[in-house]
């Protein structure tokens, strides 16, 4: 299923997008059972691979009349709106984007094992809001379209051979960077957590309808021109390989979000280097996830 998160009355619900692209309302239609049912994303992540069954239930018992319109006429937002713990994020994670990092601020050495930074939920915007720029802040934004992992079903100790049972979903993450903020002192963290800047979504896609996770295209643009555009299948560290490394240090929960790295074609590597912009269109999108559309403004437009 596609999931999505939308605004009705000023409120967030929750939709299924079916393959028309019609919306069930699942927030109205969870209100209209008489069993506990989950009002928001983050309610049926939690429930985690249960509630994508019932979920489906529900669509066939009671969808067709609770249908509000067109996914493109609904106004989305982030899918699992404020994330309940900072995005789990990998560095370095395809080798063409570490080679292509070197040229431009020298040798990094091919990790042997995952490497992990955060960034902080305030970070995470919708798929088609704006993200300010603030020239005091920095000058130096740069795109990274990313697959993110969202878990829906906890545990420690996972064996790579059973990770992809502990997906609830996938989605398009770009992990919009603040380069120069990131490379001073290395700043990662800081970089990569300019609150509002990084769009996840449209969709929470559920893990039944992506069967293998590493044969998925990445693509992104900038105005209309292609930057970035790579196959999940070149990772260093596949996504059940990730979720066991995580998983043998802390217990992962339902709601976790693991973004799994970016592909070369990054504006930091570029010759002349080049940068986000007020005005910049950035788009981004993965095989089956959907497209995001993120306008470039100045603070305060």
């Amino acid at each position: 299923m596609r999931l999505c998160s939308f605004l009705s009355d000023g409120l967030t619900h929750v939709g299924v997008v079916d393959a028309d692209d019609s919306v069930i309302d699942i927030t109205r239609l969870s209100g209209s059972h008489t069993d506990d049912l989950p009002l928001t994303m983050s309610g049926w992540v939690e429930l985690g691979i249960n509630g994508i069954e019932r979920l489906r239930q529900i669509c066939e018992q009671n969808g067709s009349d609770h249908v509000v319109g067109k996914v493109g006429d609904l106004e989305l937002v982030a899918p699992m709106g404020r994330l309940p713990r900072n995005v789990i994020c990998v560095g370095v994670n395809y080798r063409e984007h570490i080679e292509e990092s070197e040229r431009a601020v020298g040798e990094i050495e091919v990790p042997d094992v995952p490497v992990y930074f955060t960034k902080d939920v305030r970070s995470i915007c919708g798929p088609f809001d704006d993200i300010a720029s603030d020239d005091r802040i920095s000058t130096q934004l740069d795109w990274e379209v990313e697959l993110a992992v969202i878990i829906g079903r906890g545990g420690r100790g996972i064996r790579s051979v059973d990770a992809l049972e502990h997906v609830f979903g996938y989605a398009v993450l770009n992990d919009v960077s603040a380069r120069d903020v990131q490379l001073s002192r290395n700043q990662w963290w800081k970089g990569k957590s300019i609150e509002g800047s990084s769009p996840l979504g449209p969709f929470v896609v559920t893990r039944d309808e992506i069967p293998d996770p590493q044969d998925l295209e990445l693509r992104c643009w900038v105005d209309g021109v292609e930057k970035q555009r790579s196959r999940t299948n070149l990772m260093i560290h596949d996504v059940a390989a990730l979720i066991s490394d995580l998983s043998r240090t802390l217990t992962l929960e339902p709601g976790d979000v693991i973004s799994t790295g970016t592909p070369a074609g990054v504006g930091l590597a570029r010759t002349p280097q080049e940068w986000l912009r007020p005005g910049s269109v950035l788009e981004s999108e993965i095989t089956g996830l959907g497209r995001q559309r993120n306008r470039i403004i100045e603070l305060g437009e």
